[in-house]
């Protein structure tokens, strides 16, 4: 069972930075896509930056040019920088991982970020 431990949620005036970091139990080089993902009340979660085996990632349109992911597989983690944020960006994110072998997905425990003067 892996298990993905997430940080850096917080509450930030609009324009400012958080930076939220997921670190899971065993190598990362056991999956083939990592990301971030974000879920506000009464809407299905939604995907914010995910990056895959070949080195691409994606983002979200809204987030693009603001977030940046990146990955440290010595320390088994991922990290989104989030800059300029804006109250939009209010939500519980979630980091997620896809395993090589299965497909299956594992979650971390959400952490919030609110954003708001």
């Amino acid at each position: 069972q892996v298990q993905l431990v997430e940080s850096g949620g917080g509450l930030v005036q609009p324009g400012g930075s958080l930076r939220l970091s997921c670190v899971a139990s065993g190598s990362t080089s056991r999956f083939y896509a990592l990301g971030w993902y974000r879920q506000v009340p009464g809407k299905q979660r939604e995907l914010v930056a995910k990056t895959f085996d070949g080195g691409w990632t994606n983002y979200a349109d809204s987030v693009k040019g603001r977030f940046t992911f990146s990955r440290d597989d010595a320390k088994n983690g991922w990290y989104l920088q989030m800059n300029n944020l804006t109250p939009e960006d209010t939500g519980v994110y979630f980091c997620n991982a896809v395993a090589f072998a299965t497909g299956a997905n594992s979650w971390g425990q959400g952490t919030q970020v609110t954003v708001s003067s």
